[in-house]
């Protein structure tokens, strides 16, 4: 397992276990019903708003990545492509210089 993997499991529980914690510290408190809701309504569009800005932010790396991985398999490609046409014009160049081959008769 790399350490990204393990890096990944670790936050998601740090997320989980903080967001159990605090609805169990919510629905423990000394507060109304009321006041309980309003809470975990607030808390709720706080985590919605993180939520998207991650997103927005995870999409935007990985729309970066893709376009640096086009640009260096483009890259790739035109190198492979010159290194053809050298191959075939040294075959061709070898083709012309090479002696004739005297007719079987």
């Amino acid at each position: 397992m790399s350490s990204k993997d393990e890096f990944g499991a670790f936050f998601i529980g740090f997320v989980v276990g903080g967001l159990t914690g605090a609805v169990a510290a919510l629905l423990l408190a000394p507060q109304s019903g009321e006041e309980t809701r309003g809470i975990i309504k607030e808390r709720a569009i706080e985590l919605r708003d993180k939520t998207n800005e991650s997103f927005t932010e995870a999409y935007s790396k990985a729309e970066a990545a893709a376009n640096e991985a086009v640009k260096q398999a483009e890259k790739l490609l035109n190198e492979a492509k010159q290194r053809a046409a050298e191959i075939a014009n040294r075959r061709q160049v070898a083709l012309e210089e090479a002696p004739a081959e005297p007719d079987a008769e």
